[in-house]
């Protein structure tokens, strides 16, 4: 059991990435001679998640090339969640550029298909990770490795529900149209207050936060001014929309007062979550997301069977429980990736 609390996040990632880069080096724009290179291209760069999930992909990267393996990861993406035209430019310059596999986070479900295809007409093999896209496993990309997002949020349901005593008025923000991982968390949500919480009422859900957080408090302070004297509890589904509206509740006053449950993970959140501002951080594990996606990307390269789908786990924080390991090791970088 730890007695303190874990290190800064920017701290552990920076100690991440300095001990990767003593064994990878500099990645190369041509690499050398032989070289395996493969792309790992992630919804955005600028939120904490996706920062851990490089530090996954950097683990398994430092692991392949230490145990002989003549591997380069090329990382890009775009900066923020919703720019579908700067994805499909960069799968599109992967492929141009010869990279031997691509490892894709789709911001679109439906926008990506076809690069993907393109990337598999060219004989690249792909992974999807993180968000799902139109289309079949083993036929259109490799595999799948996310979350279960739908698992996500139903127990996001479930936690607001408790604090809430099952009863209430509550609003879901949404997070951004065509993102299929936060759809099927919207939707797990919903559907599960229906079943199981039938005394407490939606009273908004058709409201988009949109791709950053700043556009997320704007959506968020219009809410909280329409159902401020009705609202008891909020859910928001990714990491953006959580901080816009954790945000908008601190300047409202309403923060420890309406409940509410995000998902995902920062400083900020954790720090939230601690002192009360937040009841629930429904969480995934971005850390081994991304390790899983490099190794079994690697493994299709090796000709080797992969698992049509990898579930890299979810789970509830709350202030209880938020400093417990099995906890910690969903929104820290771990030193030993858990591998699948």
């Amino acid at each position: 059991m730890r007695s303190s609390r874990p290190a800064g996040l920017a701290t552990i990632l920076g100690a991440v990435i300095l001990a990767v880069s003593s064994i990878t080096g500099c990645t190369s724009e041509t690499g050398s001679p032989g070289r395996v290179r493969i792309a790992v291209i992630p919804k955005g760069t600028t939120h904490e998640f996706w920062q851990m999930v490089e530090a996954g992909v950097r683990k398994a990267e430092a692991e392949l090339r230490s145990s002989g393996a003549d591997i380069e990861v090329l990382w890009n993406g775009p900066l923020t969640e919703g720019d579908v035209k700067l994805q499909i430019d960069l799968v599109q310059n992967f492929i141009s550029r010869g990279v031997q596999g691509i490892a894709l986070a789709p911001v679109s479900d439906s926008a990506l298909v076809q690069p993907v295809r393109d990337a598999r007409s060219a004989g690249l093999p792909v992974v999807i990770f993180d968000s799902g896209l139109v289309g079949e496993a083993g036929k259109d990309f490799a595999s799948y490795v996310a979350t279960d997002n739908r698992q996500g949020g139903v127990l996001a349901a479930r936690r607001l529900a408790e604090v809430l005593g099952g009863k209430g008025r509550v609003i879901l923000l949404r997070y951004q149209v065509a993102s299929e991982s936060t759809s099927q968390r919207e939707e797990g949500f919903l559907s599960t207050l229906a079943s199981e919480f039938p005394e407490i009422e939606v009273i908004s859900s058709d409201q988009y936060a949109d791709d950053s957080e700043e556009k997320a408090f704007q959506k968020s302070q219009n809410l909280l001014t329409r159902f401020r004297d009705q609202v008891d509890g909020i859910f928001c589904p990714n990491e953006s929309s959580t901080a816009g509206m954790l945000g908008a509740l601190n300047q409202a006053d309403l923060a420890g007062k309406v409940k509410f449950v995000g998902f995902d993970s920062s400083e900020k959140l954790i720090r939230a979550l601690r002192d009360g501002r937040i009841d629930g951080l429904v969480l995934q594990n971005p850390t081994r997301m991304g390790y899983e996606a490099t190794r079994v990307l690697v493994r299709v390269l090796r000709n080797e069977e992969v698992p049509l789908r990898i579930d890299t786990g979810v789970t509830v924080a709350t202030p209880d429980n938020v400093d417990d390991p099995s906890i910690v090791e969903f929104y820290a970088p771990s030193p030993t990736p858990t591998r699948g």
